[in-house]
């Protein structure tokens, strides 16, 4: 009942839609229930025993009950009875007939416009929660596996509470009014009948439910908006290390918005077109039963039927109604069960709080000016100790290379300068400012990433350069120069507008990477992460890039992670780590002397065509 309440939620404001759905209700069961109630003065008028109606004489006073609506029709009924005879009233019963069932209908579709209304707003207010929640968890969450079911989440589940939960919510609503409504006026026909109905409605009301089950098909339509949305999602888990870097939230939230936004008007028309199918269809085949009763009416007054018991006939009609919302009703329950579990699955995602967070008070980080301390820096995952007592210095303008054997710590080292981690022990000082008491917002603008993946986006070239900025087209070209792939740009289909496919799949490594090389060099950071940014290309390849990265490092604080260790020979200082600690730092030609060293191995390996 919590995860129902919960969801329940998502529907506020409340006075927004509530009033209207309960008044458009009420009055459909209204007109609904006077539909049958017409049938006893019509079959009474076919069996020619109108003299057996209770006719008042005078119109009655107002009053709030159901003997003041039959006994005003009567009043009227007499009228019309005593000025244009059997076949006028005949005539008058169907016309009234036509008009409540239209008015039962219209109200019926207002009130699920209503519904849909509130439904759509749910599932995108859920969904929005859902993604901004992801958004803003650290990027440890995403490293376990879990992307599948997050996407899980997204589609799955929330389908499965907009179809189990939330679409109920209108049955949960209007069913037991009309079941009330319909056995008030049940009882007042007779109440041995309704007595005994009652022990019948269970089990015609199961029969049906059952025989619904085995006829009703699950049309699925294909929405294109839905599929959109879901890339958008796919690309922001993938995506989540560039997005963060680049201080993205916002505006990968912002393209979110739009598809979201986009499917839930587009799921409201369709909710709106499907609803009306059904009561439009029923007051189609009303108003040809209307036309049968009024012609089959003629040939009894002509004599030529002799039909009875209209009453009971009436009480058979209206009986038969109420078995619609306790099937309706009864299922109804069933399928909340299924809705709250998935519910659960979600909330448990949105009630997560993100490790890693501004702290109460946090300022922001000053512009770069001095050096980078590492101070005791320790961190671990989980009971597992990844980097143990990292002391390292990065003045301002230096390139700094960490080298050394694969696991032992350099990605996990850079990862905790922009606080994609926070380290459990020890301190990163930016000119003499801890990380963690700053900003994320801050601390992650004043640096670059450039990644050994190059992280693209299924979007034009121009768009991927200017991701998050405000730069201009000839910003954006520059920035493609100095990292060598104007040229590329210019010989593919359309240029800077080019659609690079999912994950810049339409482009080669090499291309990729010095897409991503000019990003971060238009957003010209002081501060440059490179993770191994030429390992996974080619020798030709490599050079370019390699020639974009150097341009990139001009009068930058660079922290550099190689495993080729010709890239990095010019490093201001090579500090290589194993197994987590600092065992070897200095030049490349200081290292090269030291007889034993790690370096020293590393690069006698490569150099001899043996990697390590």
């Amino acid at each position: 009942m919590k995860t129902y309440l919960r969801i329940l939620q998502y529907a506020r404001p409340f006075a927004d839609f509530l009033p209207l759905y309960l008044l458009y209700t009420i009055l459909g069961i209204f007109f609904g229930i006077g539909n049958f109630a017409l049938m006893i003065p019509m079959l009474n008028v076919l069996f020619e025993q109108t003299g057996a109606l209770e006719i008042p004489a005078t119109l009655p006073t107002f009053a709030p009950t159901l003997d003041y609506v039959t006994g005003t029709f009567y009043y009227y009924f007499g009228h019309v009875i005593s000025t244009y005879g059997k076949l006028g009233a005949l005539l008058f019963v169907c016309l009234v007939l036509i008009t409540s069932v239209f008015f039962s209908n219209v109200f019926r579709y207002l009130s699920l416009r209503i519904a849909a209304r509130v439904r759509s707003r749910v599932i995108r207010n859920l969904r929005r929660d859902l993604y901004n929640r992801v958004i803003q968890l650290q990027l440890g969450y995403f490293s376990s596996g879990r992307k599948g079911d997050m996407m899980s989440r997204f589609t799955n589940d929330v389908q499965e509470v907009e179809i189990s939960v939330v679409n109920t919510l209108q049955g949960v609503v209007r069913d037991p009014l009309y079941i009330v409504a319909y056995f008030v006026v049940l009882f007042s026909f007779s109440t041995k009948l309704t007595l005994f109905s009652l022990v019948l409605l269970p089990i015609s009301g199961g029969m049906i439910a059952a025989l619904s089950k085995r006829l009703r098909t699950q049309a699925k339509t294909s929405q294109s908006t839905l599929g959109s949305m879901m890339s958008v999602i796919d690309e922001t888990l993938g995506g989540m290390r560039v997005i963060k870097a680049f201080n993205a939230q916002a505006y990968i939230k912002g393209k979110f918005e739009d598809q979201n936004d986009q499917y839930a008007r587009t799921s409201r028309r369709i909710d709106n077109i499907r609803d009306l199918a059904s009561p439009f269809s029923e007051f189609a085949g009303v108003l040809v039963v209307a036309g049968l009763l009024y012609f089959g009416g003629t040939l009894v007054l002509g004599g030529t039927s002799d039909l009875k018991a209209a009453s009971f006939i009436a009480y058979i009609i209206m009986f038969s109604q109420v078995l619609t919302p306790a099937k309706s009703l009864s299922s109804s329950f069933g399928n909340i069960q299924r809705g709250l579990v998935a519910g659960e699955r979600v909330l448990s995602i949105i009630d997560t709080e993100p490790a890693i967070r501004d702290q109460p008070g946090a300022r922001v980080l000053p512009a770069f000016e001095h050096q980078i301390e590492l101070r005791n820096l320790q961190f671990a995952y989980g009971d597992t100790p990844v980097l143990q007592d990292i002391n390292l210095i990065i003045p301002k303008g230096k390139t700094i290379a960490l080298v050394g054997p694969s696991g032992g710590g350099k990605s996990t080292l850079a990862d905790l300068l922009p606080r994609f981690y926070d380290p459990t022990g020890g301190q990163i000082l930016i000119d003499g400012y801890e990380v963690r008491d700053c900003t994320i917002h801050s601390v992650r603008d004043q640096m670059g990433i450039v990644t050994q993946e190059s992280i693209l986006f299924n979007d034009t070239i121009l768009s991927n350069i200017r991701f998050n900025t405000q730069a201009t087209d000839e910003q954006v070209i520059e920035a493609a120069r100095i990292a060598n792939a104007h040229e590329f740009i210019m010989q593919a289909p359309d240029g800077y507008q080019t659609i690079i496919g999912d994950r810049g799949s339409r482009l080669s490594g090499g291309q990729r990477q010095r897409l991503s090389i000019a990003r971060a060099i238009l957003r010209n950071p002081p501060i440059l992460i490179l993770d191994e940014a030429t390992s996974a290309l080619d020798t030709e390849s490599e050079k370019l890039v390699q020639e974009a990265l150097t341009r990139l490092m001009q009068n930058r604080t660079s922290l550099v992670i190689a495993h080729r260790l010709s890239t990095i020979q010019h490093a201001d200082e090579i500090v290589v780590l194993q197994q987590g600690r600092i065992v070897e730092r200095g030049t490349h030609d200081e290292l090269l002397r030291r007889e034993g060293g790690v370096y020293q191995r590393l690069n006698s390996m490569q150099t001899n065509g043996v990697l390590p």
